[in-house]
Protein backbone atom coordinates (compact mmCIF):
# COMPACT_ATOMS: atom_id res chain seq x y z
CA UNK A 1 0.00 0.00 0.00
CA UNK A 2 1.24 3.39 -0.43
CA UNK A 3 0.29 7.06 1.03
CA UNK A 4 -3.05 7.00 -0.78
CA UNK A 5 -4.04 3.58 -0.53
CA UNK A 6 -4.05 4.33 3.39
CA UNK A 7 -5.05 7.66 2.95
CA UNK A 8 -8.82 5.32 1.46
CA UNK A 9 -8.27 2.94 3.85
CA UNK A 10 -8.88 5.62 6.99
CA UNK A 11 -11.43 7.49 5.04
CA UNK A 12 -13.72 4.04 4.92
CA UNK A 13 -13.89 3.69 8.58
CA UNK A 14 -17.08 5.25 9.84
CA UNK A 15 -17.39 9.08 10.72
CA UNK A 16 -13.78 9.96 10.06
CA UNK A 17 -13.05 13.73 8.86
CA UNK A 18 -10.16 14.67 7.12
CA UNK A 19 -8.13 18.00 7.35
CA UNK A 20 -4.91 19.12 5.69
CA UNK A 21 -2.17 21.27 7.38
CA UNK A 22 1.29 21.56 7.43
CA UNK A 23 1.66 18.45 4.50
CA UNK A 24 -0.02 16.17 7.21
CA UNK A 25 -3.43 14.35 6.36
CA UNK A 26 -4.83 14.48 9.35
CA UNK A 27 -7.93 12.11 10.31
CA UNK A 28 -10.13 12.63 13.04
CA UNK A 29 -13.05 10.99 14.82
CA UNK A 30 -16.77 12.70 13.77
CA UNK A 31 -16.26 16.66 15.04
CA UNK A 32 -13.12 15.94 17.37
CA UNK A 33 -11.21 18.37 15.78
CA UNK A 34 -8.56 18.12 18.43
CA UNK A 35 -6.12 15.86 18.27
CA UNK A 36 -5.60 13.00 15.34
CA UNK A 37 -5.69 9.55 15.53
CA UNK A 38 -3.68 8.98 12.61
CA UNK A 39 -2.21 11.47 10.50
CA UNK A 40 -0.19 10.87 7.16
CA UNK A 41 3.22 12.56 6.16
CA UNK A 42 5.04 12.51 3.53
CA UNK A 43 7.01 15.74 3.34
CA UNK A 44 9.60 17.56 5.86
CA UNK A 45 8.64 20.97 7.33
CA UNK A 46 9.93 23.48 9.65
CA UNK A 47 8.45 21.87 12.79
CA UNK A 48 9.14 17.92 11.86
CA UNK A 49 11.73 16.85 9.38
CA UNK A 50 13.67 13.82 11.60
CA UNK A 51 11.71 11.35 9.11
CA UNK A 52 13.54 13.23 6.18
CA UNK A 53 10.31 12.48 4.40
CA UNK A 54 11.76 14.08 1.56
CA UNK A 55 12.68 11.28 -0.42
CA UNK A 56 11.07 10.12 -3.27
CA UNK A 57 8.17 8.20 -2.18
CA UNK A 58 8.55 8.17 1.82
CA UNK A 59 5.72 8.70 4.15
CA UNK A 60 5.10 8.28 7.90
CA UNK A 61 1.80 6.81 9.16
CA UNK A 62 1.29 8.15 12.73
CA UNK A 63 -0.98 6.38 14.82
CA UNK A 64 -2.68 6.93 18.28
CA UNK A 65 -3.04 3.63 19.98
CA UNK A 66 -3.97 2.45 23.15
CA UNK A 67 -1.55 2.28 26.17
CA UNK A 68 -0.98 -1.36 26.38
CA UNK A 69 -0.61 -1.75 23.09
CA UNK A 70 2.03 0.82 22.83
CA UNK A 71 4.37 -0.47 25.78
CA UNK A 72 4.27 -4.45 24.01
CA UNK A 73 5.17 -2.11 20.67
CA UNK A 74 7.83 0.53 22.17
CA UNK A 75 8.85 -1.27 25.54
CA UNK A 76 12.34 -2.49 23.88
CA UNK A 77 13.13 0.66 21.71
CA UNK A 78 16.28 2.21 22.76
CA UNK A 79 16.72 6.21 22.79
CA UNK A 80 18.53 5.52 19.84
CA UNK A 81 16.12 5.57 17.69
CA UNK A 82 16.54 5.48 14.21
CA UNK A 83 13.42 8.40 12.95
CA UNK A 84 14.58 7.43 8.86
CA UNK A 85 14.40 3.72 8.92
CA UNK A 86 11.27 2.28 6.84
CA UNK A 87 9.18 -0.22 7.83
CA UNK A 88 9.52 -0.52 12.16
CA UNK A 89 7.12 0.74 14.65
CA UNK A 90 8.83 3.54 16.75
CA UNK A 91 7.87 6.24 19.58
CA UNK A 92 6.44 9.06 17.12
CA UNK A 93 9.32 11.91 18.02
CA UNK A 94 7.01 14.47 19.21
CA UNK A 95 3.68 12.91 20.73
CA UNK A 96 5.26 9.59 21.81
CA UNK A 97 3.93 10.88 25.58
CA UNK A 98 0.96 10.77 24.07
CA UNK A 99 1.49 7.12 23.06
CA UNK A 100 1.57 7.71 19.33
CA UNK A 101 3.61 5.41 17.31
CA UNK A 102 5.02 6.09 13.97
CA UNK A 103 5.91 4.04 11.19
CA UNK A 104 7.35 5.16 7.89
CA UNK A 105 6.40 3.02 4.57
CA UNK A 106 5.07 -0.27 5.91
CA UNK A 107 5.02 -3.25 4.16
CA UNK A 108 4.90 -7.24 4.64
CA UNK A 109 3.62 -8.13 8.10
CA UNK A 110 3.91 -4.68 8.93
CA UNK A 111 1.23 -3.83 6.37
CA UNK A 112 -1.74 -5.74 8.05
CA UNK A 113 -0.27 -5.00 11.44
CA UNK A 114 -0.21 -0.97 10.63
CA UNK A 115 -3.83 -1.35 9.50
CA UNK A 116 -4.86 -3.13 12.79
CA UNK A 117 -3.62 0.20 14.21
CA UNK A 118 -5.33 2.24 12.58
CA UNK A 119 -8.58 0.51 13.35
CA UNK A 120 -7.54 0.35 17.22
CA UNK A 121 -6.92 3.91 17.00
CA UNK A 122 -10.12 4.85 15.70
CA UNK A 123 -12.24 2.75 18.26
CA UNK A 124 -9.82 4.76 21.11
CA UNK A 125 -10.77 8.10 19.35
CA UNK A 126 -14.72 7.10 19.05
CA UNK A 127 -14.63 5.97 22.58
CA UNK A 128 -12.90 9.34 23.81
CA UNK A 129 -15.68 11.32 21.63
CA UNK A 130 -18.35 9.25 23.62
CA UNK A 131 -17.10 9.89 27.14
CA UNK A 132 -16.73 13.26 26.18
CA UNK A 133 -20.55 13.05 25.56
CA UNK A 134 -20.53 13.22 22.08
CA UNK A 135 -23.11 11.04 20.22
CA UNK A 136 -21.61 8.11 18.57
Amino acid sequence: MNKTDFERFIEKLPQVTRADNFGYALFFYRTDQMTPFVSIADTDNEYDDVSDLNREGVFRLNIGIESDTYQKLIAQKDDETDYTQKNVFIPHPHYAAQKFICILNPEGDQFEETKRLIREAHELAKRRYSERGGVV
